[in-house]
C-alpha cells in the first residue's frame, strides 16, 4: 500500500506538488494520470525516496520507506529504464543490483525469464532497443519480489506482444495481492489495464475514481438510433428534458431519455430499430475534459491561407501565406 498525506513540493518560487493526498491499494492496478508539468515523476520520485518533500508524507506497505531494511522487497521502482552501466550486459546488471541488496544469485534468473531476456541476457545492456531496455527496468523492479511495485511508463518501446505481456503482468501482480502503481500517456492501454486512476494536475489532486466513474463524470450518455423510421420517432421522444439532432437521414443523438426507454417506446409504436447504442466518453476524452484547465505546455497548430488578401487585416498584402496559430483546447 502507498498513503500519500498532504505531499508538498516546491523547487524555489515553483510549487511542483501541492497538498496531495491519496492512497494506492493491494489487489489491484492503479493508474496515474496527468498531463506533462503535472507534478507525476516529483511524486514518484518522493514515493521512492530519491526526493524528500517540503511537507507531507509518503507511506510505503506502512512505514517510510527510506527506513526500510530490506528496500527492494518493500518497493519495486522504474522510473528511468536508460538507468542501467551500459557497458554491463543485462545478467550482471541485475546481478549487481541482487548482490547489494540480499536478493538470492537465483532470483537474477527467474526475472530475466519473465521479462523474456533470456537470449541476449549477456549482452550489453547498452546496445539494447528501447523495448529490451524497457523489460530490463521491469526486471530491475520486480529483483526483490516487492510487495509494491510502481512503474513510470513501463510500456514505452514495446511491440504490441510487449504491451500485452506488461499488461497480463501487472494484472497478475494485483491479483497476487500486490499493490501495483503505474504511470502512462497511452490512456487506451491504461483503460485496459487499470482498475483505478490517481489524476493529478498542476500539482494538485484531480480525481481518485475508478476507471468507469471517471469516464462517466465525462460521458454525456447520448443515445444513438438508427431507424428508417427516424422522423416518427423523434416526434414521439421530444420532450422538455429531451434533446435531438441528427446528422444524416436515418439516425438520431438523444440526450435526455434512456435507451430502454427508447426501445420500449419504438416496440410499442411498431417502429423498426437498427440500432441503438449508448455513445460514451472514452478514458482519453474523459482525461482531456477533466485536466482541461491543467494543462501547462499547449500545443500550437499552424493553417497556411493563400489567395487574395486585398484588405487583410493582418497587413499582409503580398499574397504570401498568413499564418494562423490556434491554441489547442481554447476553441470551446
Amino acid at each position: 500500500m502507498i498513503e500519500v498525506t498532504g505531499l508538498t513540493k516546491r523547487y524555489g518560487d515553483k510549487t511542483a506538488v501541492n497538498d496531495l493526498t491519496f492512497t494506492v491499494k493491494p489487489g489491484i492496478v492503479t493508474g496515474f494520470l496527468g498531463p506533462n508539468g503535472a507534478g507525476k515523476s516529483t511524486t514518484m520520485r518522493m514515493i521512492a525516496g530519491l526526493d524528500g518533500p517540503t511537507s507531507g508524507s509518503v507511506r510505503v506497505n506502512g512505514a517510510d520507506y527510506r527506513r526500510a531494511h530490506v528496500p527492494m522487497a518493500e518497493l519495486g521502482i522504474l522510473l528511468e529504464a536508460k538507468a542501467v552501466h551500459t557497458s554491463r550486459s543485462a545478467f550482471n546488471h541485475l546481478l549487481a543490483l541482487a548482490q547489494t541488496n540480499g536478493v538470492p544469485r537465483s532470483r537474477v534468473a527467474e526475472v530475466i525469464d519473465l521479462v523474456g531476456l533470456g537470449e541476449v541476457a549477456r549482452k550489453r545492456a547498452g546496445g539494447f532497443s528501447l523495448g529490451m531496455g524497457q523489460r530490463l527496468g521491469i526486471a530491475s523492479a520486480l529483483l526483490g519480489d516487492p510487495q509494491t511495485i510502481v512503474l513510470d511508463e513501463p510500456i514505452n518501446g514495446l511491440d504490441p506482444e510487449g504491451i500485452l505481456w506488461v499488461r497480463n503482468l501487472l494484472k497478475g501482480l494485483a491479483a497476487e495481492g500486490r499493490t501495483v502503481f503505474i504511470s502512462s500517456h497511452l490512456m487506451t492501454e491504461m483503460a485496459l489495464t487499470a482498475h483505478h486512476l490517481i489524476v493529478v494536475g498542476r500539482g494538485e489532486l484531480i480525481a481518485d475514481l475508478d476507471v468507469e466513474e471517471f469516464v462517466a463524470l465525462a460521458s454525456t450518455n447520448v443515445i444513438m438510433v438508427r431507424s428508417p423510421q427516424a422522423t416518427q420517432l423523434r416526434d414521439l421522444l421530444l420532450g422538455p428534458d429531451v434533446t435531438i439532432t441528427s446528422k444524416e437521414a436515418g439516425l438520431l443523438e438523444v440526450r435526455g431519455v434512456s435507451a430502454e426507454t427508447i426501445g420500449d417506446l419504438a416496440f410499442d409504436h411498431q417502429i423498426r430499430l437498427h440500432g441503438l447504442a449508448v455513445q460514451q466518453a472514452s478514458l482519453e476524452d474523459a482525461f482531456m475534459e477533466m485536466t482541461r484547465d491543467s494543462v501547462e505546455f499547449h500545443a500550437h497548430t499552424t493553417t497556411a491561407q493563400t489567395g487574395d488578401h486585398t484588405g487583410d487585416p493582418s497587413g499582409n498584402q503580398s499574397g504570401a501565406p498568413t499564418r494562423v496559430a490556434q491554441t489547442a483546447g481554447d476553441s470551446r
